[in-house]
């Protein structure tokens, strides 16, 4: 079983999924005439709260629906992933996973545009956001939106809620002697007080532990790369170099073509920033606003900051150290740069991120299959779905789940196609929406 669903992971992520996620963000580029450069000062200026208004309809804030889809978003990829990238791919991986960010940007733009633009109010004022109404209100199959909400609720299961409890408990294990049932039953607990409060609490919650999070882990890299600050710009002469000729084989590491770079980059970037996977888009779909431009455009920051920064920061520690040619890999990689960048305490910056991260994984992966039930199923399942999630926490923390990863990777390449298919071919109403925005200086810059 676990040798076919390895065959089966491998087919659903190989180059056919690869090419259409970046080659939509790149069609999507051209045709918006890059408006993640354009319009990007301007996406930041939305989160500052000038542009909320409580009489939209919506559930929470701009900067509420960015940190709750970032919370998702910021997880074992940022650490693990890029460990992984170029433990494999050499340092030019890391090229590969900025390029994958910058059209993910205009990915993410347009799916969360959709999002808003189609999403549903319910009688309670709850919203149901997400490709799942995109796909059945706006391009008429709502076939393609139950094979998406199905995929996510697998998915949230896997690589949002078991995975990361057990990212979180081997480090606690390892670094602070706390068995995992343990660590298991304490996040179970944690969650389940934040998601009680649906999108609303857990946007509080990541407005609050996302900032934060954040910045624990970028002081805890800039430290390293101020101590190793006549390393940079070496480092940065690999990134570019071997992302076009290749690595060479050093100490532990076989070395990596250019073409191996490319591939493990552009798919680990799109496993860390989740563009065109669909599940940000119900996040997003949260929003108080009337205008789906805006919140696409704060959407498409996403990226940016999962990638572009944090998985930078994690890429150039690993490089500016050398301990990429060690022979480990994955956040043991990452946690051998960070240790020796900075002795001691480099491991449990690493530690502490893997927890954080994880943890507000699990908070708002929740909510992407509660709004997923709730699709498929009504909302009297909800809550027995809350239940379920909490129960298999400890469960995920205390077991080995190579069989969970793989699945887990499966039902994310299932969710991107049928999002893909929406995206590609609702791009007119995209284009449409963005024109007929800033057509309107009232709209742009209200009073």
């Amino acid at each position: 079983m676990y040798s076919l669903l390895n065959k089966i992971d491998a087919i659903a992520w190989g180059p056919v999924t690869i090419i259409l996620l970046v080659g939509t963000g790149c069609i999507l580029t051209l045709l918006l005439k890059g408006i993640q450069v354009r319009k990007f000062f301007y996406a930041w200026r939305l989160i500052s709260g000038k542009y909320d208004n409580p009489q939209d309809e919506g559930e929470i804030t701009h900067f509420q629906a960015l940190s709750a889809a970032l919370s998702a978003t910021i997880g074992t990829g940022n650490i693990a992933g890029v460990g992984t990238a170029i433990a494999i791919g050499g340092p030019g991986a890391l090229f590969w996973m900025w390029v994958t960010a910058a059209f993910g940007m205009c990915l993410k733009y347009g799916e969360c545009l959709l999002s808003v633009k189609y999403r549903i109010i319910h009688p309670d004022g709850t919203v149901g956001g997400g490709p799942m109404y995109y796909l059945e209100r706006g391009l008429g199959q709502k076939w393609l939106g139950s094979i998406f909400a199905f995929f996510a609720v697998i998915a949230s299961f896997g690589i949002g809620n078991m995975v990361q409890a057990n990212s979180v408990a081997q480090p606690v294990q390892t670094y602070f002697g706390i068995p995992k049932i343990i660590t298991g039953l304490v996040i179970g607990g944690l969650v389940s007080m934040v998601i009680v409060g649906g999108i609303k609490r857990i946007g509080q919650v990541a407005s609050r532990l996302v900032p934060f999070m954040c910045l624990f882990y970028i002081l805890g890299a800039m430290v390293v790369l101020i101590l190793r600050f006549e390393a940079i710009p070496h480092a940065f002469y690999l990134i570019f170099h071997d992302a076009f000729t290749g690595s060479s084989a050093l100490g532990g590491f076989a070395g990596a073509g250019m073409m191996q770079a490319m591939r493990i980059g552009v798919a680990r970037g799109l496993f860390s920033n989740e563009a065109g996977l669909g599940s940000a888009p119900i996040a997003h779909g949260a929003a108080q606003t009337k205008e789906p431009v805006r919140e696409g455009l704060v959407a498409m920051l996403g990226p940016f900051i999962d990638t572009l920064v944090i998985c930078t920061m994690t890429g150039l520690v690993i490089v500016i150290t050398g301990v990429y040619t060690s022979g480990l890999t994955g956040a043991d990689l990452t946690a051998s740069g960070f240790n020796a960048g900075l002795p001691g305490p480099g491991a449990y910056i690493v530690a502490i991120g893997i927890i954080l991260f994880a943890f507000s994984t699990a908070i708002s992966w929740s909510y992407y299959g509660d709004r997923c039930i709730d699709y498929l199923l009504g909302k009297q399942w909800v809550t027995p779905y809350r239940i379920l999630y909490c129960f298999l926490l400890p469960l995920g923390a205390a077991l080995e789940l190579e069989l969970v990863w793989t699945i887990s990777d499966i039902s994310n390449a299932m969710m991107a196609w049928p999002n893909l298919i929406g995206l590609i071919f609702l791009t007119p109403v995209i284009i449409r929406s963005t024109k007929e925005y800033f057509a309107d200086p009232n709209r742009v810059y209200p009073h």
